[in-house]
């Protein structure tokens, strides 16, 4: 092959050149922690067992496909820029004979899933690269793989991918479920599904005293316990929470956050809510309708309020809160848990405290509920905040209500229903059966969080809805509720309206006497402290007038 000189003294700048670049790609690479290293073929088929190889013939194949080299990884970057001093001159003489146009041999490279390495042609593939071509004629023959190697993979990829070999081969879930995607972005994930999987072979076999196979064990697992919560997380887009991880990592770390709960608290706790946990702690607060837009999908597929906590002080009167709890889980299907909170370790295990237990786990017995009690030591309204996003509602007894003025700012009701992600519902007498409710609407989106679920009590418990309306002639008019038409007519709620030019609290408690309504919905504390101290709210005077439960939304 004779060398035009001054070609080829051209193509020796531009591979100089070209190592400069591959030096300051393997700088970057430090920085951002993305390796610069093509893979090399070896480790990748160790890792993942390849046996069984094809030939697929002379084919052109995307250049940024090739991601590896058999025998000379080392010698050039992920990009295929020459890392080597002693490559110039061949390097050179290849650029020199592309741009003569000499015919060049096909190169030839392995194929796994979607990537290629460079068994020969390495040269040919940097050149290529460097003058801007997108594919390359090359002779490939592939090796199979269960495992999904795609261009963006990366060297410590490859531990993970050999675990996802592994875990397909011991499991051959993909044989089962043939597009299953299982992928996780850390190592080490796969026992712990690989467990999860023998826990289920075990109750299988136990149930039908017959042994079941691993493969089969893993096709249960994988629709019974995996595809649930999986959907749920694609269906309410709790990835967005998490960027650059897959279903199948958040339904590891949402396994394990539930047993870590499970374990500290003492309750059976749906993932569901285990969920919010994680996603919570990614929150700096729970914003108002965050519970609301958690539940849309379920409020239209199941109940909406599963998990139920009841705080119980052990004195008589709390004992109400119970009896409305049970009536709700009953309606609800809804497990309980139950919370008494005491000051020190010891009072824990006093007679007191194991008493209000008993009492918790006969009368849950004696109503058909499913419901387990917490002993619980700290602080009475910081434990109850703490549980309750583990739940869908919480149902406490009315005792010490806030009072008026600046009084009302140290009310442990305030601070459960200011920190709680929770709506609430107080207690105060006796159980009521929700047959006809009061909405208080005003167009604020905590009375719009009442309205979703007082439109869920009338279509699921056909309770009988009552909107009320007090006009302030400013902000609350009779458009107000224009919004709440709309929506009740949309669900098919027939209900009654009333408005109000009288003031809001006198109005409200007159309306909920005279149409003997057993329930008022309203929303959680609006407006700023100051106005809440010397104006007065709406909910802490309900809260010290009303007869009947208030289920309040924040």
């Amino acid at each position: 092959m004779s060398l035009n000189p001054h070609r080829f003294q051209s193509a020796i700048h531009d591979f100089q050149s070209a190592r400069q670049r591959a030096a300051v790609q393997e700088v970057l690479a430090l920085v951002t922690g993305k390796s610069a290293r093509l893979l090399s073929y070896d480790d990748v088929a160790q890792k993942l067992k390849l046996r069984a190889r094809s030939e697929r013939g002379i084919q052109n194949i995307p250049l940024d496909a090739i991601v590896g080299s058999v025998g000379r990884y080392t010698d050039f970057t992920r990009t295929f820029l020459p890392r080597r001093v002693e490559d110039q001159h061949r390097w050179a003489g290849v650029k020199t004979a592309m741009e003569k146009g000499e015919g060049l041999p096909p190169i030839e490279v392995y194929k796994v899933g979607e990537v290629y390495f460079v068994v020969d042609g390495n040269h040919r593939v940097s050149v290529a690269r460097q003058e801007g071509f997108k594919t390359i004629e090359a002779r490939v023959i592939e090796y199979k793989t269960d495992v999904q190697l795609t261009p963006d993979v990366q060297p410590d990829d490859l531990i993970i991918k050999a675990e996802y070999a592994n875990f397909l081969k011991e499991t051959r879930i993909h044989e089962m479920r043939p597009n299953v995607d299982l992928s996780v972005t850390t190592c080490c994930q796969y026992e712990k599904l690989t467990e999860q999987i023998r826990a289920s072979r075990e109750l299988l076999q136990e149930e039908s005293g017959q042994d079941v196979t691993l493969q089969d064990s893993a096709a249960y697992w994988y629709d019974n316990l995996y595809l649930p919560l999986a959907e749920a997380i694609r269906d309410r887009g709790l990835l967005r929470w998490f960027p650059g991880r897959t279903s199948t990592d958040l339904y590891i770390w949402i396994s394990e956050n539930r047993a870590a709960l499970e374990k500290e608290l003492g309750w059976e706790i749906q993932s569901d809510a285990a969920a919010t946990d994680l996603i919570l702690e990614r929150s700096v607060k729970s914003k108002t309708g965050s519970w609301r837009r958690a539940r849309t999908i379920a409020r239209y597929t199941e109940r909406l309020f599963a998990d139920i906590l009841v705080p119980l002080s052990g004195y008589a009167e709390s004992w109400d809160a119970l009896d409305q709890a049970i009536l709700i889980a009953q309606r609800e299907n809804a497990k309980l848990h139950g919370l008494h909170i005491v000051e020190t370790k010891d009072e824990a295990e006093s007679p007191n405290a194991l008493g209000v237990k008993k009492r918790f786990d006969q009368t849950c017995e004696d109503a058909g509920v499913n419901g387990t009690l917490a002993i619980d030591v700290g602080d009475i309204t910081n434990r109850i905040c703490e549980r309750a996003v583990l739940t869908d509602l919480i149902v406490v007894k009315i005792t010490n209500p806030p009072g008026a003025g600046v009084s009302a700012l140290s009310s442990p009701f305030r601070t459960i229903i200011g920190k709680s992600s929770r709506p609430l519902v107080t207690v105060p007498s006796r159980a009521s059966q929700f047959k006809r409710a009061l909405l208080a609407f005003d167009g604020t989106d905590r009375s719009k969080e009442a309205l979703f679920v007082a439109t869920y009590f009338a279509e699921m418990w056909k309770t009988e809805l009552i909107v009320f309306t007090a006009l302030d002639g400013r902000r609350v008019t009779a458009e107000t509720q224009e919004y709440v038409r709309r929506y009740l007519e949309l669900h098919e709620v027939e209900t009654e309206y009333i408005l109000s030019e009288r003031g809001a609290m006198d109005a409200l408690k007159q309306a909920i006497e005279e149409r003997v309504a057993d329930l008022v919905f309203m929303g959680s504390h609006g407006g700023t402290v100051l106005q809440r101290v010397f104006v007065g709210s709406a909910l802490d005077y309900m809260l010290r007038e009303s007869k009947v439960p208030l289920f309040v939304c924040r």
